[in-house]
């Protein structure tokens, strides 16, 4: 681990929904596992920015889909961890896991 990289609570539960809905990866689908799985409302506006930031970080990677008729002819982006995305976690989870460690019984009384 040469560089840290600092996520936010919020790209990193969306990072994780994207790798748990794999090839199903889009905006409100991944609203919907955070919602489902966290149990945290998420506006749609906060997604799609938080996503975008992502690509533009290099942690996602995104791809349209064909247009179809029932989204009014637009096409549906999907996205996708990238190598660096996974790195990125990995780095937050150890962080998280060192200042965690220790602390178990003052955070359960």
């Amino acid at each position: 681990m040469n560089r840290i990289t600092y996520l936010g609570e919020l790209e990193q539960m969306i990072l994780w929904s994207v790798l748990r809905l794999d090839d199903g990866a889009y905006g409100l689908a991944v609203r919907d596992q955070l919602e489902a799985r966290a149990g945290r409302a998420v506006a749609r506006g906060a997604v799609y920015t938080t996503l975008d930031r992502l690509v533009k970080k290099g942690y996602l990677d995104s791809r349209l889909a064909d247009a179809d008729a029932n989204r009014a002819g637009r096409p549906r982006r999907y996205f996708t961890v990238t190598n660096p995305g996974r790195e990125a976690l990995k780095e937050a989870r150890d962080a998280f896991v060192s200042l965690w460690t220790g602390l178990e019984e003052a955070v359960e009384e």
